[in-house]
């Protein structure tokens, strides 16, 4: 006894897989597994950054020296346009961050009340550049005075694992 296939349906009516249009695809140079070293040549960390939940998400995993372990999950938002970033730590921190594209490099930030300082702000800015060899630096920077200086909270350069 045949048994019976449903038909299938025309190519003109399937939907387009979600997360496919190009925006979803900015921020996959950061896609890998990577050591990470400061400025004077110490490694830093060990990041994975992976696709997930259908390839709409990248999720960063993190494990730095002496510990220190978090984890992003980092998408694209079709109805504002924008990336999102939602961090989370070992030690209780968290961060969200928004932003997209700057040229060739993606930049995420936030504005977030400070605990200290009732009515203060404290900004945070994180650009992520590909480089022409194939690593990427990440650049975290921290404003105390509403974006008037800023200081280098990390300065990483992420090499990718063979």
């Amino acid at each position: 006894m045949a048994c019976a296939q449903s038909p299938t349906p025309a190519a003109s009516s399937a939907k387009p897989p979600p997360c496919e249009a190009p925006e979803h695809r900015q921020f996959d140079f950061w896609l890998g597994q990577w050591d990470v070293f400061t400025p004077d040549g110490k490694q830093a960390g060990e990041n994975l950054i992976e696709r997930v939940l259908g390839g709409c998400v990248l999720r960063e995993s993190w494990r730095g020296r002496g510990g220190f372990t978090g984890s992003s999950l980092n998408g694209y938002d079709a109805a504002d346009r924008r990336w999102h970033q939602s961090w989370f730590d070992n030690q209780g921190g968290r961060l969200e961050l928004t932003g997209g594209r700057e040229g060739e490099a993606m930049v995420l930030a936030s504005a977030t009340p400070r605990a200290d300082k009732p009515g203060a702000i404290q900004r945070q800015r994180i650009r992520w550049t590909p480089l022409p060899d194939g690593a990427v630096r990440q650049l975290w920077e921290t404003s105390d005075d509403d974006g008037t200086s800023w200081r280098v909270a990390f300065d990483g350069r992420y090499v990718r694992r063979r």
